[in-house]
């Protein structure tokens, strides 16, 4: 066995520095990879059976391990949709074929149909915050859907409620009733009138002419009517139906404080909207003109998403133009027992085994998972000067021992040259 066993030693030790050097030519060629996680080659010693007395030379393997547990270094970018981990965890993704996969590469951008999807053509994955029809699974990726920002879509913001506040004159004089607001006739009366833009469902506009007439000593109504029915010169009398609420307000006559209504709030349910609940609480009776203070309502036409939000514990925010913000999704993050013992697969992503141990979905920044940081990308975990050291050590190794194969063939044509 002697001089075979020299020979098939020093060959698999040449292999295992091959080996050495493909873990080291990957890190290097990924130094700038996101998420990418260090790859190394441990050796693991073969021992051939014989006696205590017989030495028999053995021979060496290799087994290739990753650091994905390990932390990369952050980079920050302009876009919110980068996205890094700190701490524990992964993102869910989902490939063309529609499997599931864990990674640590969160370049995402939308694409085409507005699916975030990262360098590597991974989508990523999350629970549907505006159907409702996703709910959580902790140890599978079911109910997750792709995000996406094709729902989102234009938006409009009916108005829901607002702030009318006004002083109404005490020493103004009291209109007849014939000649009220409410009564919609061409001589109506009125001490004052305000105009307010609302929303109704679809985003049109909606003005409403809010009247103030003296009914009493201390007493008052407003009358709502939807602007769009006034009268050819404008104002009364407005067309059938566009009279929308008529409400009576009374004044403490030491104060000129609002006594009534006591809840302080007048209701108007705009045409194909939703019901107005303007804040009247602070409106006076006092001894000076017809001023508006305060008269503003909600809502908005339609507008486009302007940008997406994502916070620590995963959850999407669309901003529209307006400024309204909608929760869309809620991104999970996915751990296993063993993250080192994952199934690497090309795309830089992973898939769980045995060794790994099962899945287990949680929100972001709780339970033990790490926090999403938007605006960020973890960089690869590769140490480049560490990896060159790597590199001149297997490169003498390789060189050590196709030495020492390169002698056992002397000394074996010397022993078949021996019988000549």
């Amino acid at each position: 066995m002697g001089l075979y066993g020299v020979m098939t030693t020093s060959v698999s030790g040449m292999s295992v520095q091959s080996d050495r050097m493909g873990t080291v030519a990957d890190n290097i060629a990924n130094v700038n990879t996101t998420g990418y996680k260090t790859a190394s080659t441990e050796f693991a010693t073969l021992i051939a059976q014989g006696s205590v007395a017989a030495y028999v030379p053995g021979s060496v393997s290799t087994i290739a391990r990753r650091a994905i547990s390990a932390q990369g270094d952050f980079t920050y970018t302009k876009s919110p949709t980068d996205l890094a981990i700190s701490g524990d965890g992964f993102f869910m993704v989902q490939s063309s074929a529609g499997t599931p996969f864990l990674t640590r590469a969160g370049s995402f951008i939308p694409d085409a149909n507005g699916d975030l999807i990262n360098a590597a053509g991974f989508k990523l994955l999350g629970y549907n915050l505006l159907d409702g029809s996703s709910s959580s699974v902790i140890n599978s990726a079911a109910g997750l859907q792709v995000v996406s920002t094709a729902g989102l879509g234009m938006k409009a913001t009916p108005s829901t409620s607002g702030k009318f506040d006004v002083n109404l004159p005490a020493d103004a004089a009291i209109t007849a009733a014939g000649n009220l607001p409410s009564a919609n006739a061409a001589t109506a009366q009125f001490a004052g009138k305000t105009s307010i833009v609302t929303y109704d469902n679809l985003g049109h506009q909606v003005t409403l002419d809010v009247y103030s007439a003296k009914t009493a000593n201390n007493t008052w109504e407003f009358s709502v009517y939807n602007a769009s029915g006034a009268s050819a010169s404008g104002g009364f009398p407005y067309a059938t139906g566009s009279q929308l609420t008529t409400t009576a307000l009374t004044f403490d006559p030491s104060t000129g404080q609002l006594t009534s209504p006591t809840s302080g709030v007048l209701s108007v349910n705009i045409p194909n909207g939703a019901t107005l609940t303007l804040d009247i609480s602070k409106t006076t009776q006092l001894a000076a003109a017809y001023t508006p203070q305060n008269a503003s309502a909600n809502g908005s036409p339609p507008t486009a998403v302007d940008r997406l939000e994502i916070s620590p514990d995963g959850t999407v925010t669309a901003v529209y133009a307006d400024g309204s913000r909608v929760d869309a999704f809620s991104i999970p993050l996915a751990k296993v027992a063993s993250p080192d013992n994952l199934t690497a697969i090309s795309g830089n992503v992973f898939a769980t085994n045995k060794s790994s141990g099962d899945l287990q979905l949680g929100l972001a920044n709780s339970g033990g998972f790490g926090s999403v940081v938007s605006g960020a990308l973890e960089n690869s975990t590769v140490d480049l000067a560490s990896e060159l050291t790597t590199m001149v050590q297997a490169q003498r190794n390789y060189t050590a021992n196709s030495k020492v194969f390169q002698t056992g063939t002397e000394l074996l044509d010397v022993l078949v040259n021996l019988v000549r």
